[in-house]
C-alpha cells in the first residue's frame, strides 16, 4: 500500500514509468483498457476499410487505401507489442476475431462497445461505397490526430513513444482523405458527401466519450489524461469543421 501510494504521489507530480513490474493494479487495468481500446479500433478500422478497396476510383486510390490498411494494422502490431510486456496473450489477441463484423447502418449504440472487444463504437458502424470510405476516413483521422496528441503525453513511457511514433503515420491517413475528398468534388461533384457527413459526424464525435466522465480525475492522477473528453471533442470539431468548409461542405450535427 505504501509503495503504491508513493507512485501515485510520483504519477502525480508527472513522473513517467517505464516498467511493468512497478506499475500499480489499478494503473495496469487503465493502461491496459487504453491499449486494447487503440489496438482493437486500429484492427477494426482497417478491416472495414480492407472492403473498399477495390471501389476506388482509379490505381492510385487503392494503392493509398491498401497503404493505410497496411499501416493501421502494423500500429496496432506496435501498441499490441506492449500489451504483451503485461502478459497479454498477443498471438490468439488478433487471430480468429470477427474484426470486419458490423451492424446495421441504421443502428445508434451511442458510446457503447461491441460484446466481442474493446473497439470504439463508431468501428461498429459499415462503410458504404468509396465516398462514404473517404468521409469516414477523414472525420475519423482527424479525431484521431487529436486524440493521440493526448495519448503521447501518457505517463507509461513505452506507450507515449509509441503513439509518437504513430501519431504522423495516422496524420497522413487524414490528409490522403482530404485530398481523396477533393478529388472526389472535383470529378463528381457534391452529391452524396453531405448525406455521408451527417451520418459519420455524431458518431465519430461519440468517440470522445462523455463529456463529464467521472473517471477523467482519476486518469488524470495516473498522469494517463491531461485534457478532458469535451475540450479534445471541440478541437476536432473546429478542426474538422474547417476542412469541410473550405471545401464547401458543412458539419454535422
Amino acid at each position: 500500500m505504501t509503495e503504491d501510494m508513493s507512485i501515485a504521489s510520483y504519477l502525480a507530480q508527472g513522473g513517467m514509468l517505464s516498467n511493468p513490474a512497478n506499475v500499480p493494479p489499478r494503473y495496469r487495468a487503465a493502461l491496459l483498457k487504453l491499449m486494447a481500446t487503440f489496438v482493437d479500433s486500429e484492427l477494426a478500422g482497417a478491416a472495414g476499410f480492407a472492403d473498399i478497396i477495390n471501389e476506388g476510383p482509379g490505381i492510385k486510390a487503392r494503392i493509398a487505401a491498401a497503404k493505410i490498411v497496411l499501416e493501421k494494422s502494423d500500429n496496432a502490431d506496435r501498441v499490441l507489442a506492449i500489451m504483451g510486456d503485461f502478459g497479454a496473450d498477443t498471438e490468439r489477441y488478433a487471430d480468429h476475431h470477427p474484426w470486419t463484423a458490423r451492424l446495421q447502418r441504421d443502428a445508434d449504440i451511442g458510446q457503447n462497445r461491441s460484446d466481442h472487444d474493446m473497439r470504439l463504437a463508431v468501428f461498429n458502424y459499415p462503410i458504404e461505397g468509396w465516398a462514404d470510405a473517404v468521409v469516414m476516413n477523414l472525420l475519423m483521422g482527424r479525431a484521431v490526430a487529436v486524440q493521440l496528441a493526448e495519448f503521447s503525453l501518457v505517463s507509461y513511457q513505452p506507450l507515449a513513444e509509441a503513439f509518437r511514433a504513430i501519431a504522423p503515420i495516422e496524420a497522413r491517413h487524414a490528409e490522403l482523405a482530404e485530398e481523396g475528398l477533393e478529388r472526389l468534388i472535383e470529378e463528381a461533384g457534391k452529391d452524396g458527401l453531405q448525406e455521408a457527413i451527417d451520418y459519420w459526424w455524431p458518431r465519430v464525435a461519440a468517440s470522445f466519450g462523455t463529456e463529464a466522465s467521472e473517471k477523467f480525475e482519476g486518469l488524470k492522477a495516473m498522469g494517463l489524461r491531461r485534457t478532458p473528453n469535451g475540450e479534445l471533442k471541440t478541437r476536432w470539431q473546429a478542426e474538422a469543421g474547417a476542412i469541410l468548409s473550405r471545401l464547401g461542405l458543412k458539419p454535422g450535427t
